[in-house]
């Protein structure tokens, strides 16, 4: 299926759009006010270990310390490897869940100790109120291979499924025999063997160079950065189906066909300038689909309607027919709804770029039939998916949970902030219910004035309850006065949150 990769530069933004068929397929979009960590590698030092969690906090020359577990420090290159895949963002298509093992064979504490120096990668970007997650297995992608200076392993991507090219690619690697682990990716499928030993080769040189950057550094801080977000995906996203990469600036085309001249030469020809008028993702409609994906409710063509909720530990997914009755049964009406929803899914997730635990909640179906289509669907949609995804198989309940692996923030956590007024929560307090409170509060206080001295209270308040006491709550404000034998006032003030007041006594 052809495709196409749009890259939209601006001064201080630049997006990439992967484009199948005409649908948004994967999407990438890099601030220059807060640029991605992922692959980068530091000078870390140990500030401290925590034996209790088995992971240690190290401080890698940002604002917060970074995060390592047990399971992310190398020891003798064995034990990490649990398949022939290999963890690193760069290579998503090739790798396994990054979710390292709960089996300690070493306790931390006999690994590491605070002050210690070590080289480390950003595997994770901070998330939210976390810091960045760091492992010790150093891996380097390049267009054919991810190279692994420190550990010794020939591994073949999963996603090729070819078992004579399977073992012709380990052959050849096996042939130039380099001095670190390798790691084929999906791109090699029918490499050669000079391409293989270019793209190793210059890795290797790479990771010479960048152990002479970490000795030459004596503080914590950056030693290697990751290439900027057009590269990083091109190189990903780069394959036989990519008939055009359309790119809108000028300078950073001259980069890219430098790039893919020395990478991949036989795309050179598919870059070019695109100079039209027309904004760039207009072309296939790219920034209404982030509209989209920035929505809660996503409308489906039926008329039925998919609901996202994107919370600290999970997303969850729920599905409803909306306004689609059907035309034959019940049955067939949720079928049809819950099948045209797994599509939808699948493209909100790569879309929004969600992560970690997902739990689908799809209309209940009677028929078990019914329920493996709905699953089967799911798997097939999600294969298109570059990050690595597991299912759980469908409750009784109807509920599926899923995980996705997530290394940087959603397009909702790099697109939005919080609420202002209501602080992220979603809501905010009713009138009523914050007049209540304040007359509790208002007997509380008065409760602790001596009941001789007969003072004027004034509550400072936002006008919404200042309006809704007077209009609503006057009864309730004449019965306080009598019981506690005190005039109360109400005062508007302008600048104060709904949910603000402040009690004062004359």
């Amino acid at each position: 299926m052809s495709a196409e990769i749009l890259i939209n530069v601006r001064p201080l933004e630049t997006r990439v759009a992967y484009v199948e068929a005409g649908t948004l397929m994967d999407l990438k979009i890099e601030r220059k006010t807060s640029p991605t960590l992922v692959g980068t590698i530091h000078r870390g030092i140990i500030t401290r270990v925590l034996p209790g969690m088995q992971a240690a906090f190290v401080d890698i020359g940002l604002d917060k310390a970074a995060f390592l577990y047990v399971g992310d420090i190398l020891t003798d290159g064995k034990d990490f490897f649990e398949d022939e895949d290999h963890h690193h963002e760069g290579a998503a298509d090739e790798t396994e869940d990054s979710r390292p093992s709960r089996e300690i064979k070493t306790p931390i504490q006999d690994l590491i100790k605070e002050g210690q120096h070590l080289m480390v990668q950003v595997a994770k970007d901070p998330l939210g109120t976390k810091g960045a997650r760091i492992t010790t297995h150093i891996s380097l992608p390049g267009r054919g291979v991810v190279y692994m200076p420190y550990v010794k392993h020939t591994g073949i991507s999963r996603k090729i499924e070819d078992e004579e090219e399977k073992e012709r690619l380990k052959k050849l690697v096996q042939k130039i025999n380099p001095s670190g682990g390798v790691i084929v990716r999906t791109a090699a499928e029918g490499a050669s063997e000079e391409s293989l030993r270019t793209d190793i080769e210059y890795l290797d040189r790479l990771s010479k160079e960048i152990q002479k950057n970490y000795e030459k550094r004596k503080t914590a801080g950056q030693v290697h950065a990751e290439l900027d977000v057009e590269l990083r995906a091109l190189r990903d996203m780069m394959n036989e189906n990519v008939t055009t990469v359309w790119v809108d600036n000028v300078e950073v085309y001259k980069k890219v066909t430098k790039f893919v001249t020395q990478l991949m030469p036989k795309y050179r020809q598919n870059i070019i300038l695109y100079e039209e008028k027309k904004p760039l993702f207009d072309l296939y409609d790219i920034d209404l689909e982030i509209s989209r994906a920035m929505e809660r409710k996503v409308w489906l063509k039926s008329g039925g309607y998919i609901v996202l909720d994107e919370a600290e530990a999970l997303v969850v997914i729920d599905i409803n027919t909306g306004r689609y009755v059907g035309k034959k049964d019940l049955e067939d009406t949720i079928l049809k709804t819950n099948l045209e929803a797994v599509k939808e899914i699948a493209h909100q997730l790569r879309v929004r770029n969600v992560g970690g635990i997902i739990i689908i909640d799809f209309i209940d179906m009677e028929k078990q039939v019914h329920r493996e289509q709905v699953m089967q669907a799911l798997e097939e949609e999600l294969r298109k998916d570059r990050s690595r995804t597991n299912i759980i198989s469908m409750s009784e309940l109807g509920l599926v949970e899923m995980t996705r692996k997530r290394t940087r923030p959603s397009l909702i956590k790099r697109l939005c902030q919080p609420c202002s007024y209501c602080d992220g929560k979603g809501y905010i307090k009713r009138t009523n219910t914050i007049a209540g409170e304040i007359f509790r509060e208002l007997e509380r206080q008065i409760s602790l004035v001596d009941p001789n001295r007969k003072l004027g209270v004034i509550v400072h308040c936002h006008a919404e309850i200042v309006d809704w006491v007077y209009e609503s709550e006057s009864e309730t404000l004449d019965s306080l006065e009598k019981r506690l034998g005190r005039s109360i006032a109400f005062k508007i003030e302008p600048s104060y949150h709904t949910e603000q007041y402040e009690i004062f006594t004359e």
